[in-house]
């Protein structure tokens, strides 16, 4: 099973999720630490190059879940977040960035 990493505040952010996204969260951060992809998800090569978005929608609302799975030694959380329009806010793609690049290489 691969780690996870969770960089920054990221593991907080997810706890803070209402219940149902929370639940949903984490089960499809096991999917990806066993192996399989997460049930919907998108690549964010406009973060770098294989950061991926988990995808989660609930009756609380759509939530999103950033990561990269580094030489397959560690899955990094790189930012969790509560999505309130349609495109994903400049500032939660900037944190994503900056905290992919402070993973060591």
């Amino acid at each position: 099973m691969t780690p996870i990493v969770w960089v920054g505040d990221s593991k907080d952010d997810v706890r803070s999720f209402p219940d149902d996204a929370r639940r949903n969260a984490g089960f499809q951060l096991s999917n990806v630490q066993h192996g399989k992809e997460p049930n919907d998800w998108k690549p964010m090569s406009s973060i770098g190059p294989g950061v991926r978005e988990i995808r989660i929608r609930e009756l609380s609302g759509a939530f999103r879940v950033v990561y990269v799975l580094r030489f397959r030694h560690a899955i990094y959380v790189l930012h969790a977040f509560q999505k309130k329009t349609q495109k994903t806010r400049t500032s939660d793609i900037e944190l994503a960035r900056e905290r992919l690049r402070s993973i060591p290489r």
